[in-house]
């Protein structure tokens, strides 16, 4: 018989087993779809996405980024699937750090929010190779995304092996998980036609293969107008309204609505206007739409050498409603969050009828959804570029400004209009702006060491070929640097001491190198994003006899997108002599010596274990302006939980470490454009918008500030390591950390109470606007800097009493001291009527500090 203590634990095991498969079944759920949307467990659902990449920040921030993006109204996070870092040799797999791809999908659960995986696995995403593993592109007789049986037996591999792995950890929606949809390829609808019948037949493999893996979930090809039933086949652009997919019976789906755009070192930094990604989410859903995704939501960095090509920028901020460091941005966050609200009002009507068109006019129209022949919602659209104006609506008159949408859960009452922005503001261009609330620290000159990198072959694991070798093909991808080096024997009888005048002519296919002759630099040349390749013709002099011409190439990324992307090459193809009567001298098929990699690289100068090694020299103050030279300092992490910004703007072009985690490459000295830009905010919202409209810090580098993760440094000493490439001056070198924000907003009588307090059949209208104040997590108000009610006037950080105005200062801080939040009602029964008659307006400025 069964002892009592036995019997006792059996029954706990099988209480345990049954409450383990009654909550699993509770929890799984059945995804599919219809024409009008996804359907998870007989439910359509209207929902929001936003694209987060878990290797472009680290897993101790996950789930407060996470977290922000369930506050501002997201429903689904979506993430590529890094193939080259997840399998960096043939059969070896990592999935460790910051590329835990099981534990940022579980992250997500614990948040109550779903996620679309894109396995792809080709990605895109402005990544190094497009997310393809280097040692792909040495296969025999492979051919990327065609209809070629290598590349077929790796990508089916590497999908299945992702997919095994989310089964394994009950991850699908069937299984209890959060994953929803899966998504096959990338893009590749743009670029098909490059691979003629071959590109055709892949895209039937590649369905064919995604739906025979049973994730049990949709699966989803994005721009890919052939996607085969049942694959989804998705939008993706700045406005995706006009969108239809290619079967009566799939939904109307939009995979990558880009909040900005990326950056790219030598250009402009580009910004997309709230009012006009608000206008396009809200066509979007007007028009039938019912899943849209920001890409991206929260961009966050290229650490490493993990920035696509060419020339793509460490930081992938993207302008994103949470910036590179996990801050708000503000009111870009704000606002779409009150957009999220207002289209969840509508949501019981847009899943229970395709949307009816009404045209109110010349570029107005209204799309209304029925819940019942009495029940309705409505989106009204202006979508001329240019001219405010009035409509009629069942029988009411409403306002609507150029380029915007209202929307009327009712039919009847406006809770959000898209050009109206009355969520709060951030001061400042960028998290770390130089404000109050940013604290720079200087490191001290006296502590820095260097050591001088050495020109051209370093070591005897150099080696020979005649005529000049792609540099892809050659260093692997193991290092951005290539060493092309050369003899040149003058043997004319000069005069003694005269030097013989050349034109040293050298053609690239990119990215950037330096050139030495008889190991002093002569030049440098580099292309940019759009096109890396570049000329170099400089004037040189050769002694008599032997000289060495020594070509440090560069890369900076490799190429990431367009078609037959996996191929573009590399590197230097063309060099030649030129003298002074143009007589030309090839040495494109001479004998070169080649060095794959920089010295510092091989000793790891990197490594933290080497910081106190002899290869270092230590003196009062390090060199400045010296090219290929290596720099480390022992510093102190500022005091806090927050981010780090490392300011390098008085370096040149280089990668940088801290702690042997590399923050990635810098390269302020290259300068945008001088021209070309909008001042700021004022950039017009209004028409359609494209990467190049609203640009900001011409004639300034890309970037400055690097972001070092809290994460990465600790209490005591920290190990800073540089490799400069063309001089800087590390003396200058600063950290910077954010204590706080300065906040404000600016909300007038007439504009819409918040979204959420709309409730069926109530008066909406005798409701009032509020002003609406919140720090970041963490942090309190902690003073109010302005308060007006009546007719201030300026921006925020420079209003200024108006005409008419109520002192309501001491109200304000009663509401929002000390707090994390507060809201102030804007009503005269409250604030006073210093001007009755007149529209007034409630402005406040505040600081959130720890």
């Amino acid at each position: 018989m069964m002892g009592t203590k036995n019997l006792v634990a059996f029954v706990l095991f099988a209480l345990l087993v049954f409450e383990g498969y009654f909550t699993e079944k509770v929890l799984s759920a059945t995804v599919t779809y219809d024409h009008r949307a996804l359907v998870i467990d007989g439910k359509r659902r209207i929902l929001q996405s936003g694209s987060i990449h878990y290797p472009r920040s680290t897993p101790e921030v996950w789930p407060e980024i996470i977290k922000k993006s369930k506050e501002g109204g997201l429903d689904v996070i979506e993430t590529y699937v890094f193939w080259n870092y997840h399998e960096p040799v043939k059969g070896q797999y990592y999935f460790e750090g910051r590329f835990d791809l099981v534990r940022f999908v579980k992250t997500v659960q614990d948040t109550g929010l779903l996620v679309h995986l894109r396995i792809g696995p080709y990605a895109c995403a402005e990544w190094n190779y497009g997310g393809f593993p280097i040692w792909l592109h040495f296969i025999p007789g492979i051919q990327f995304r065609t209809t070629n049986a290598p590349f077929k037996i790796e990508m089916k591999q590497f999908l299945a092996k992702i997919v095994e792995m989310m089964k394994k950890e009950h991850l699908f929606a069937s299984q209890g998980g959060p994953i929803i949809l899966a998504q096959v390829e990338n893009e590749y609808g743009n670029i098909e036609g490059s691979y003629g019948v071959g590109g055709e037949l892949y895209v039937k493999w590649a369905a064919e293969t995604a739906v025979s893996l049973n994730t049990s979930v949709p699966w989803v090809m994005c721009v890919q107008d052939d996607a085969p039933d049942p694959i989804i086949n998705t939008c993706n652009g700045f406005y995706c309204d006009r969108f239809t997919p290619n079967s009566p019976s799939k939904p109307k789906m939009w995979t990558e609505n880009y909040s900005g755009w990326f950056l790219g070192f030598g250009n402009p930094i580009p910004f997309r206007p709230v009012e006009d990604l608000a206008f396009a989410v809200a066509r979007f859903f007007e028009t039938g739409g019912t899943f849209q995704n920001y890409y991206m939501y929260f961009g966050g960095t290229n650490f490493g050498r993990t920035a696509g090509g060419p020339l793509v920028a460490t930081s992938y901020d993207y302008d994103a409603p949470i910036d590179e460091y996990g801050f708000l941005r503000q009111p870009k966050w704000g606002h779409l969050r009150d957009l999220h609200k207002a289209i969840k009002q509508c949501e019981e009507h847009m899943i229970s009828s395709d949307p009816m068109q009404v045209q109110l006019g010349k570029n107005l129209e209204a799309h209304v959804y029925y819940k019942s022949s009495n029940e309705c919602a409505a989106f009204l659209a202006n979508y001329g570029s240019s001219l405010d104006a009035n409509v009629t609506f069942n029988g009411n008159i409403y306002f609507l400004p150029a380029w915007s949408v209202s929307i009327l859960p009712d039919c009847k009452n406006v809770i959000f209009n898209t050009a109206k922005v009355v969520s709060q503001r951030t001061l400042g261009d960028s998290s770390f702006s130089a404000t109050t609330s940013v604290n720079d620290f200087i490191l001290e000159p006296s502590s820095w060491s260097w050591y001088k990198e050495r020109v051209g072959i370093w070591s005897n694991n150099s080696f020979m070929n005649s005529g000049l070798l792609e540099q892809i093909t050659t260093t692997k991808d193991t290092s951005d640097y290539l060493w092309y080096t050369i003899s040149i024997n003058v043997k004319e009888n000069n005069i003694p001491g005269q030097e013989k005048e050349l034109f040293l002519y050298i053609e690239s296919l990119g990215h950037a190198a330096l050139v030495f002759v008889n190991k002093r630099l002569v030049g440098f040349g580099y292309g940019n994003h759009e096109d890396a390749s570049f000329i170099l013709d400089e004037k040189i002099t050769l002694n008599h006899g032997n000289n060495t011409i020594d070509l440090l190439s560069m890369m900076i990324g490799v190429q990431n997108y367009g078609p037959w992307f996996d191929v573009a090459g590399a590197g230097i193809f063309y060099v030649a002599l030129r003298d002074l009567k143009n007589d030309t001298n090839d040495l494109s098929f001479e004998e070169w010596t080649y060095q794959v990699g920089l010295e510092g690289e091989d000793l790891d100068l990197d490594n933290i274990n080497l910081a106190n090694s002899s290869l270092w020299t230590t003196g009062a103050a390090p060199p400045v302006n010296q090219s290929l030279i290596w720099y480390k300092v022992a510093f102190l992490a500022p005091e806090g939980k927050g981010p780090l910004a490392l300011n390098l703007a008085s370096m040149g072009k280089g990668q940088a470490w801290v702690n042997g985690q590399s923050i990635g490459r810098y390269w302020p000295a290259y300068l945008s454009p001088s021209s070309g830009c909008t001042n700021g905010s004022d950039c017009d919202y209004r028409g359609a918008y494209d990467p190049s409209k609203c640009l900001k810090n011409c004639g300034q580098p890309a970037q400055t500030l690097y972001h070092i993760p809290r994460t990465w440094v600790h209490i005591g000493e920290n190990l800073l390591v540089l490799h400069e490439e063309l001089g800087g001056d590390p003396s200058k070198i600063s950290l910077r950390t954010k204590t706080g924000q300065e906040i404000c907003a600016h909300v007038s009588e007439t504009d819409p109470p918040p979204a959420d307090s709309w409730k069926p059949n109530s008066e909406f209208i005798s409701q009032n606007p509020e002003v609406q104040l919140t720090c970041e997590r963490g942090w309190h108000i902690t003073s109010i800097n302005f308060a007006s009610f009546g007719t201030p006037i300026g921006k925020c950080g420079t209003f200024a009493l108006g005409a008419c105005n109520a002192d309501i200062l001491s109200i304000v801080q009663q509401a929002c001291l000390g707090q994390e939040r507060c809201s102030i009602p804007i009503s005269t029964a409250t604030l006073g009527d210093p001007c009755p008659g007149v529209l007034k307006c409630l402005a406040v400025e505040a600081l959130c500090s720890d």
